[in-house]
């Protein structure tokens, strides 16, 4: 079984610019472009019928659609730090789906995740790379933001063992309600994917 996650994936331009934050930074394993993503929940390697659970109780979340900015860049691992990552702009919308999101997952029987949730998109892995040169590179790139983008599905991916993660595989995707509520959310299977987890 591949490692699941619950994501919101980056559009094309606000990629872009995290993009332009790539290099400076020595020891850095960059992530390539086309990975980014921000994790809701980390599920992990579960059984085929725990993760049809989780996908069925999924199907029934009601969420609207809401706008998401990327503003700042940070570390993760204070003394040796191990990551860095650009941020999000607080929003309510976005702690509330990912709250439900959680229980979702716990209830479904997926391992609970006790860090506490940071939305970020992961920009490098870090190996080496001295606290000095991270807080130079942090400083540097202090004033990131992007333009407001919408978020109108979360989506179930996928991953394998590979070095820095990646690729990932989109299995299902979840609309989020239009603002005018013309449509309700609902569960798109991705071709080839449904019922995967039961094999």
């Amino acid at each position: 079984m591949p490692r699941l996650f619950t994501a919101l994936e980056i559009p094309r331009d606000a990629a872009l610019s995290l993009s332009l934050l790539r290099g400076g930074l020595p020891g850095a394993r960059w992530i390539d472009v086309e990975n980014y993503h921000m994790t809701l929940r980390f599920i992990g390697d579960v059984e085929g019928h725990v993760a049809d659970e989780i996908v069925e109780a999924l199907d029934r979340v009601r969420r609207p659609a809401f706008d998401l900015s990327l503003s700042g860049v940070g570390a993760f691992g204070s003394k040796k730090p191990h990551s860095v990552y650009a941020a999000f702009a607080a929003s309510p919308e976005l702690s509330a789906l990912q709250a439900e999101v959680d229980r979702i997952c716990t209830r479904g029987g997926a391992p609970s995740d006790p860090r506490k949730f940071v939305p970020h998109v992961t920009l490098a892995r870090l190996r080496n790379s001295g606290a000095i040169d991270v807080a130079h590179y942090l400083s540097a790139r202090g004033n990131f933001a992007t333009a407001p983008f919408k978020v109108g599905r979360f989506v179930l991916m996928s991953s394998r063992d590979s070095i820095g993660g990646g690729p990932y595989i989109v299995e299902e995707a979840w609309s989020l309600a239009s603002a005018e509520g013309a449509r309700h959310a609902g569960h798109t299977a991705v071709p080839n994917s449904a019922y995967r987890f039961m094999r």
